[in-house]
Formats: structure tokens, sequence, C-alpha cells
């Protein structure tokens, strides 16, 4: 018998999974999804994992405070004086449980460390202690099943190359190592997100060791020359500081797959662990062989993660790199797919006249059936054609493969944003917020869907989150105006009003056809600053050009609720519908 006994509804399962590995990656047993068919033997052994259990995990959600079969199990479990509950989306919870303590996990982002799932390990830890079993994580099973797999953290490699255009290729590595070790099943590894908070500063490593909660931490550094790249990388116990492993490759440009190759497999030779056949086989597949495309790919990847989604100029720019390296490699993967997003993002600014991506995430799937990030692009860009079951249908299989990945959490955010399917939306978009240092869209997404949900803690916390990478951003390239649209929006939202105008008014002379930034003043106006005829006037000049993308997007927007009913923009928005039906776009 286990001990914690999760209930939750079956459809919150993709929410439930992460939790419950979290749990496990604790030294505890889980029972919570059997894989027997629903019948008497069905609900015998849940009556008996009921009440066996020494901790029951109630996971409350819209859709399980609606289940009679999760409100029973509850009411069990309190009567034995073992209910855990836990929420997500704050969900009102039945009056027979309200007096007991509920943890709110909407700000875990799938996070072990974050302040929430620790609240709910000391929750379960107290009451399994209670029930005589090992309490909390730092018992005796927990100790065990945690020396199962060692802490890593791949800091960002410093480039070297004395040249700031340089920096793409060294993040480049350094997510590739990233990801190569994660591929390791007895690793590990700390997010791409955490990792990159360092970069650029100087570390104390046992205090990043302590803070990550890591027993390992690898520095490095890149530098680029001509035809050659030499790399240092040095393994440091994060206890007591000393190298556990050092080695600088010099070594010729076109080295550089079989080098991270080496330098992944030298990490776990020095760790003493045991490279499985297939993890070798997954660390050494490589998207191409080829250096220019790689290079290319990274260049554009570098644009994706330092930019914004409404920016034109970037995803052209986007689309132009990618479209080179599968010039040189037809069979990139990764680059059809990063192609057919920005080709989408691009269609969705400037409408017909843009290809909509669905011919490069189709070669990209036909290259690689298992690339999340080629399902959830394509998710995207049949939603945008109102193909909404197929689009569902894709998202759901680029969440199976890659839970973690920025660009699924980023489609799956927007396409419950269309929905108006908000908690999920958030959800999401603060999955992305946790993956990519760099994004600061996300966050504003999140300020437009707290708004509307009323959660003004929440919606002070992504404000201040805005507000840090929009400055950040506009420090690096001044005249970003998709940085400056997210600022204001940020100002907005913290009640200084006469400031975000100010940026308002600044940004508008500098860059008066950027129609993001257009639109998410507009945004700003309404939702905000209380100034609905100044929204109206704003949008006025974009509706006369927007793409169906962006027309879709307005239409789900809650930050355009204080003017939909305007006849104005109602008028505005049946020109736009016509002209676009027309093909006029």
């Amino acid at each position: 018998m286990a001990d914690v006994f999760v209930s939750y509804a079956r459809s919150d399962k993709a929410r439930v999974a992460p939790l419950v590995a979290a749990i496990e990656a604790q030294g505890w047993s889980v029972w919570w999804d059997p894989e027997i068919e629903a019948g008497q033997q069905f609900d015998d052994q849940i009556e008996a994992e009921l009440n066996a259990a020494k901790a029951v995990l109630v996971v409350w959600t819209a859709t399980s405070v609606a289940s009679r079969w999760v409100r029973g199990e509850a009411r069990e479990a309190a009567d034995r004086g073992v209910l855990v509950p836990a929420r997500f989306d704050g969900a009102r919870l039945p009056m027979d449980v309200r007096a007991i303590h509920t943890t709110d996990l909407d700000g875990w982002g799938e996070n072990p460390a974050s302040t929430p799932f620790q609240a709910l390990l000391k929750a379960l830890g107290t009451m399994i202690a209670r029930q005589g079993g090992p309490g909390g994580n730092n018992g005796a099973a927990a100790s065990n099943a945690q020396s199962t797999r060692i802490g890593i953290c791949v800091l960002p490699f410093a480039n070297m190359s004395g040249d700031p255009e340089q920096e793409y290729f060294s993040d480049g590595i350094s997510e590739d190592v990233i990801t190569d070790l994660s591929k390791v099943s007895a690793l590990a590894v700390v997010s791409r997100n955490s990792a990159f908070m360092y970069k650029g500063k100087v570390v104390d490593v046992p205090k990043v060791a302590r803070d990550l909660k890591v027993q390992y931490v690898l520095e490095g550094s890149v530098r680029k020359s001509g035809g050659r790249v030499r790399i240092t990388a040095q393994l440091v116990d994060g206890a007591s500081n000393d190298n556990v492993w050092a080695e600088r490759y010099d070594r010729d440009l076109n080295d550089i797959f079989a080098l991270q190759d080496e330098i992944s497999e030298a990490i776990v030779k020095a760790l003493k662990l045991k490279l499985l056949p297939e993890e070798k086989r997954a660390i050494e597949q490589r998207g191409t062989t080829n250096l220019d495309a790689y290079n290319l790919y990274l260049m554009a990847r570098q644009h994706y993660a330092t930019g914004n989604e409404g920016d034109i100029r970037r995803n052209e720019a986007i689309v132009r790199l990618c479209q080179r390296a599968t010039e040189i490699d037809p069979n990139y993967a990764q680059a059809w797919a990063l192609m057919a997003l920005g080709q989408m993002l691009a269609r969705m600014i400037r409408g017909g006249q843009v290809d909509d991506g669905l011919a490069a995430a189709d070669r990209a799937l036909a290259l690689d059936p298992n690339l999340a990030a080629a399902h959830a692009v394509k998710a995207r860009i049949l939603s945008e054609s109102g193909r909404h079951e197929e689009a569902g249908a894709e998202i759901e299989i680029a969440l199976r493969l890659d839970p973690e990945s920025f660009e699924v959490n980023r489609a799956a955010a927007y396409l419950r944003f269309r929905h108006k399917r908000l908690p999920e939306a958030a959800r999401h978009f603060e999955k992305a917020l946790s993956l990519m240092e760099t994004d600061v869209s996300s966050p504003t997404m999140l300020i437009s869907c707290y708004t509307a949900l009323g959660d003004r803690d929440a919606l002070r916390r992504v404000a201040q989150v805005t507000l840090t990478r929009a400055q950040k951003t506009l420090a690096q390239d001044p005249s970003n105006g998709a940085a400056m649209a997210f600022l204001c929006n940020a100002l907005a939202t913290l009640g200084q009003a006469e400031s975000a105008k100010g940026w308002m008014q600044r940004a508008l002379l500098i860059d008066p056809d950027n129609a993001n930034m257009r639109y998410n003043f507009a945004c700003a106006l309404a939702s905000q600053l209380n100034d609905p005829g100044g929204a109206i006037d704003l949008l006025g000049p974009l509706f006369e050009r927007i793409g169906i993308g962006l027309l879709n997007h307005a239409k789900a927007d809650p930050d355009l609720d204080p003017v939909r009913h305007d006849p104005r923009f109602q008028a505005m928005m049946a020109a736009a519908e016509k002209r676009l039906s027309a093909g006029n776009s």
C-alpha cells in the first residue's frame, strides 16, 4: 500500500502527473492512477488504498470540486484525519472541508523548489509522520530516493570570443549540454531558466549549489574564432568547491557536435554513472551534422528567445535564418519547426501576405514525428484556421512529448486563452515564464489573465516581473517597441498611470507603425487606464490592416472587454472581418 493516495478528476491528469512525480522523488510511494478496468475490482482497490494511505492528497480544481467521487474520497480522508488538500485556480472548496488548511499550487510551476510545493511537502510529511511513516523529505526513504538521482546545474558558458554578437553561440552550447545531460536518467538537471539567472554574474558555486539544491555545478567558457573553437569546462563539487573534473578542448569548429558528446560523456564518467545505450544514442542524436546550418539555427533561436512574438522584424529574421538553414540541410527538423513558428507569427501581423507555416510544420513532423515544438506550432496554425479540434489534438501530443518545453507551454497557453479558458491559460503562461528568463510576453499575457480573473496578488506579482524584464530588454535595445508596450502595461497595472502614458507617447513617436505595440497600448488604455476612447483611437489605424490572427486574438482578449460594445469598435471589427473574408489582407 502507498504512503500517499492522490484523489483528482481524470481530466486533470496532465496537471497532476508532474505533482505526483515530484512527490515520488521525495521517496514516498504514491497511488493515483491504477491501470485496471472499472468495476468491482476497481472500487475495491480504491477503497483499500484509500483506507491504508498515510496521507490523502485531494487536488481541488473546478472539475474535481464537481466530482462526487473526489468529494466522497475527501470526506473519507477527513473522517480518518489524513486529508491534505491542495488546489489550483482558486477552486471554491466544498463546504465540509473548507475549515482544513489548503495549499494553493498555482505558483508552483512544476518546480519542486518552489514555495507552494515545499509547503505541500511539509503538510504531507507531517501527516505521514503522524501515521508512523517517514515524515518529510529528510526521512530515510526520501534520502534514499534522492540519492538515486544526482542534482547538477549547468551554468551558462561564458562568451570569451571578444564579440558580443557571438553570445548566441555560447548560449547555444550551454543549452545543448543541459539538454544532453537531461537525457541521463541518473541526473536531475536544473532547468535552463534557473541556470541562466546566473548569466553574466560572478557566482559563488557552493551558494548556487545550496540555493538550487544540487550536488554539482558545471562551469565553462567558449571562445569561437575563425574556424576554431576552444571550450573549457569544470565540474565542481557544490559542498567542497573542489573540481571533480576539468578539461580544455581546442578543436576545429566542425568538431563541435562530437565535442558536445564528449563533454556530456566525460561528466557522466566523472560522476561514476553508467550511461545506458538508449541514453547514449539520444545524446548523440543531433538535428543536423552541418555546422553552418546549426550556426544559423542558433542565431534564429536567439532571436526568438530574446524577442517578442509580435515583433514582425524579429519574426521575419527567424524565417530568413531558418530558410537558409534548411537550404543547407533539408533534413533539419528543428529549423523547419522554428521557421513555421516565425511564419505563423508574421502572418498574425501581416495577414495573407505571409505563408501560414503549415507546410514547414508538416515537413518538420515528417522528419521527426516526436518533435514536440513542431506539434505545438502546428496546433497554433490549425487554431488560426478555425480547425480547433485538430489543434487540440496536436497540443495534447506536444504536452505529452515535452511538458517542459517553452514553445509547447506558450502554444498551450495561447490556445486556452483564445477559448477563454483563462485559469488553464494562466497555468501554461506561468510555466513558460519559468522556462525562459528573457520572455517578456508571457508575464504580460498573465496581466490580462489575472486582471480578468480578479486575482490582485498574482496580478501585482506578474506586473513586477514584466516591468523588470522589459527594463532589461530596453537597456539592451532602447527602441524595442514591444518592450516599451510591455513596460507601459506593467506601469499601468502597478498604478503608475502618468509614467505609463509618458512611455506610450515616446514609443509612438519612435515606432508609430509597430502593430503589436499599438495593440498592447490600446489594451492598457482599455483595461488599466480607464481610457476606452483612447484605446479605440489607437486601434483604428491598426484594424485597417490587421491580420486574421491578431483579429482572432482581439475577439477573445478580455483586455478589450471595456470597449467591446462601443459602436465604433464594433464597426472596426466588422470592417476588418469583411476585408479579410474578401481576401484583401
